[in-house]
């Protein structure tokens, strides 16, 4: 059975206690229409004779995606809170409706199917993994339903996939690769092997980290592709060419944690820079027993785990109401590290279909083409509340969302930010116009 999050449940994420809530919520009653009177007091404009906004929620809440599915849910929860709060979407609550994908590509399909023709949802929304936004984009096209996807991988603006299908809030690979291959260059090293997932997306980092090296005059001398569900590595270690001056890894499913702690007992420190991307330790403690050795290597990371003196008070706000603290971990419980790098997708996703519904008018599934409409209109966001991790550019053309890229430096347990991309860095030649197909 679906889950269902209702506009008005109160979460720990908010940092506020049922006890408190509960109370308020008396005092509301009681107070009646003077209380409504008050400056910054919502309520839906149309709420008794509307129904909510259906979200379908595409969660890998099992499978090897489960870590990043937790840490999606809560911050779509807390993202549902905030846009109700503030009226909902024209008037009308936000409701989620969560479905389980187990990060499997055909179940995917089912789950977009579910929302289309059982939950009637409005929207789909919220997939990460490649291989299941592959499997499940054209199953959106068909039913014609919005699939807001909050992935990485190129597979959106490739044009391999459809009109109906979008990625509004966080950049691809392709980008973040682009972005970042000039630093890599100058300050690592030119020769590299690369060390990725055998799917869609370590592909993706394989074909486009290459090409990026090789336009600075490096090369990627070796590419040792691991499969998802591997629990041991140390056999493919040997496998790294001699020369290799960088190491470039990105891991990801419940084995990062000790691929990190046996790259270390291999190499010691005596082995190659170490450039990775943060998805290696997503989830992960970066003072974990056995990490030690990763002192003084750099990762990638979307948005910065660790709060910086630049970081501002939008993304303070989006940590309070996530419930996570300046290092990165659960207010809740400190040994819970958050998936921080790729979670505000999450929260930028919701409000970027907000702006394109309050744009479109949106009343309904028979405005669902003038919603892709409205959001392929969108352009520069600026960063505000609802874009924490940072100002961006939106492509109508290829659906792809454009931002700055962190390149972090580990250094006392903690991820030091030593260099920030340009929006622009990451800028690549269309490859499909959607704008194009019919809706």
């Amino acid at each position: 059975m679906a889950d269902k999050v209702k506009s008005k449940r109160i979460r720990p994420s908010s940092g506020i206690s049922r006890r408190r809530a509960l109370a308020g919520l008396g005092a509301a009653a009681a107070g009646g229409a003077a209380l409504s009177a008050l400056p910054g007091f919502v309520r839906y404009a149309q709420a008794q004779s509307s129904a909510p906004i259906k979200i379908g929620f595409q969660v890998h809440r099992t499978g090897i995606g489960a870590a990043y599915g937790r840490w999606y849910a809560r911050t779509t929860q807390a993202a549902t809170q905030v846009i109700n709060e503030a009226g909902g979407i024209n008037g009308r609550p936000v409701e989620i409706i969560a479905e389980d994908d187990g990060t499997d590509p055909k179940r995917g399909a089912e789950v977009i199917e579910k929302f289309a023709t059982q939950h009637g949802a409005d929207v789909a929304y919220g997939t990460l993994f490649s291989h299941v936004v592959i499997g499940s984009a054209p199953r959106a096209g068909e039913l014609k339903i919005p699939y807001f996807v909050v992935s990485e991988g190129h597979h959106v603006a490739s044009g391999m996939l459809n009109r109906y299908t979008l990625q509004p809030g966080i950049t691809d690979v392709k980008s973040q690769v682009q972005s970042m291959a000039p630093w890599v260059a100058s300050n690592l090293g030119k020769k590299v092997t690369m060390i990725y997932p055998d799917f869609a997306f370590g592909h993706n980092h394989r074909d486009y980290f290459s090409a990026a090296m090789a336009a600075q005059g490096g090369e990627v001398i070796g590419k040792i592709a691991i499969p998802p569900t591997e629990s041991s590595y140390f056999k493919y270690f040997p496998k790294i060419p001699r020369g290799t001056e960088v190491l470039y890894h990105v891991m990801v499913g419940p084995g990062v944690l000790t691929f990190v702690k046996e790259m270390g007992e291999f190499f010691g420190a005596k082995g190659p820079r170490i450039f990775g991307f943060i998805d290696s330790l997503e989830a992960v403690n970066i003072a974990s027993p056995g990490l030690e050795f990763l002192e003084g290597s750099y990762f990638w990371e979307g948005h910065p785990r660790h709060a910086q003196a630049s970081s501002g008070k939008f993304d303070a706000f989006y940590r309070a109401k996530v419930g996570v603290d300046a290092n990165g971990a659960s207010l809740d419980d400190p040994k819970d590290i958050a998936t921080y790098s790729h979670m505000f997708g999450c929260w930028e996703t919701l409000h970027t279909i907000k702006r394109g519904m309050e744009s479109a008018g949106y009343r309904g599934p028979g405005d669902r083409a003038k919603l892709i409409e409205a959001v392929e209109d969108i352009k520069a966001m600026e960063e505000s509340q609802a874009h924490p991790q940072g100002a961006k550019i939106f492509n109508g053309k290829t659906h792809q969302v454009f931002g700055h890229q962190f390149i972090s430096q580990v250094g006392g347990g903690k991820l030091n930010v030593v260099h920030k991309t340009a929006i622009e860095e990451g800028f690549y030649k269309d490859e499909v116009d959607y704008t194009k197909q019919p809706l």
